[in-house]
């Protein structure tokens, strides 16, 4: 076993962030103010959008966009079984339902043909709203997913959706910065929601963005991330603001540091540069794996799209292997290489299993990508050595167990 390990996944952080985080600290500033601010209107100009709106989790920014989407109590919301948890449990937040349609082989993202059979088949629209035929409930939005940091075909998927009067949130935790057909993820649909969590590809520790050109949906979720408390109710605090302040909703606690903020303003700096590095690395990757037949690569996506390669998710192929998924993770491990999983389909969980009576067959191209997938460590902390040691463990790993 090799005596150093190298993790999944690190974060790339350095002086600029570190010495912004000591000036907030050294301010007395710490939580939502000033850097938050900043934070958000660096954002907007960054992806091209007229809002950002800074949470403390994607999971958050996904709630909020949903309340500004207008989401009920007894509604329906569209999204895949290929992604994490959070996706669908921020409907069910709202005690609305969760329609599950599968992803398109191999790339893992919305299958807009199986969209649109679904809308065709289990839809219908009145007056300009579109219910679920079997039992009246309102089909309020769709979620796709930009899995791995692809692009979803939001062509197509926006095409669909504005014909039955869908709402569009964009689940692109994995996806900054990334385009479609020269357009920036963040500018595509009606919201966009962003994670800056410790692993992905930019980081504030824990923290999110929403994007949207709406200005009522914006006003709503800024409203909402701070207890229903009217318009920059951080400011009552400073020298400009007044210590009395209106809740005018039941709002959330979702507001996001300024000590986060601070990390996030070089990140941004920095996001552009980390973004090739990690694409030059799974090139490196998909180069050395291309030709083995026991191997599938992720896709690259098509001229005009820019991955943003949060993840590289290599899949194996067990018919021609005489080892198991479970196992060659295990002997990866043994070589020193950390890895992990992205995801287990939400339909095989005991919570969406049992509450929407789903089996195992139910979406077989989720189920296929994950029972195969592989995501290998991808960052700029990593060095192209330890690319190469990557590279070397897989081969070595596929050599031994070839059938």
């Amino acid at each position: 076993m090799n005596s150093e390990f190298l993790p999944f996944a690190l974060p790339y952080l350095d002086d600029a962030e570190i010495n912004e985080v000591i000036d907030s600290l050294k301010s007395g500033w710490i939580t939502t103010g000033p850097k938050c601010k900043q934070f958000e209107e660096k954002f907007a100009a960054y992806v091209g959008s007229k809002h950002a709106v800074a949470v403390n989790s994607a999971t958050a920014g996904l709630h909020l966009a949903l309340d500004a989407a207008g989401l009920q109590r007894g509604e329906v919301a569209l999204t895949v079984p290929l992604t994490f948890t959070a996706t669908a449990e921020v409907v069910r937040y709202f005690d609305a339902d969760v329609d599950l349609i599968d992803v398109k082989s191999p790339c893992g993202t919305l299958d807009p043909a199986l969209f649109e059979k679904y809308l065709a088949e289990k839809c219908e629209v009145k007056d300009g709203i579109c219910f679920r035929k079997s039992d009246s409930k309102r089909v309020r939005a769709v979620l796709p997913v930009h899995f791995a940091g692809l692009v979803s075909e939001m062509e197509a998927i926006s095409r669909l959706a504005k014909q039955y009067n869908l709402v569009v949130i964009e689940d692109a935790a994995h996806s900054f910065p990334a385009e479609y057909k020269k357009q920036k993820v963040g500018t595509i649909s009606h919201l966009t929601v962003f994670s800056f969590y410790a692993t992905k590809t930019i980081t504030t520790g824990e923290g999110g963005m929403i994007t949207t050109d709406d200005d009522d949906m914006a006003e709503r979720m800024r409203i909402m991330r701070l207890h229903g408390i009217s318009k920059d109710a951080w400011k009552r605090y400073t020298a400009e603001g007044s210590w009395y302040y209106e809740v005018i909703e039941p709002g959330f606690k979702y507001n996001l540091t300024d000590i986060a903020a601070a990390m996030g303003l070089h990140q941004l700096d920095k996001a552009l540069w980390m973004r090739d590095i990690r694409q030059k690395y799974a090139q490196k990757y998909s180069a050395a794996f291309a030709a083995i037949p026991e191997l599938q690569i992720p896709c690259h996506g098509s001229a005009g799209n820019q991955h943003a390669w949060h993840l590289y998710t290599l899949r194996i192929r067990p018919e021609k292997l005489n080892v198991s998924r479970a196992d060659f993770i295990e002997r990866l491990k043994d070589s020193g290489i950390g890895t992990s999983v992205h995801f287990i389909p939400l339909h095989l969980h005991p919570y969406y299993r049992d509450r929407y009576d789903y089996k195992l067959g139910d979406f077989p191209v989720s189920e296929d990508l994950y029972e195969r997938e592989i995501s290998l460590p991808i960052y700029p902390k990593m060095s192209e050595a330890d690319v190469e040691r990557v590279i070397s463990a897989v081969l070595e790993i596929v050599n031994k167990y070839r059938k």
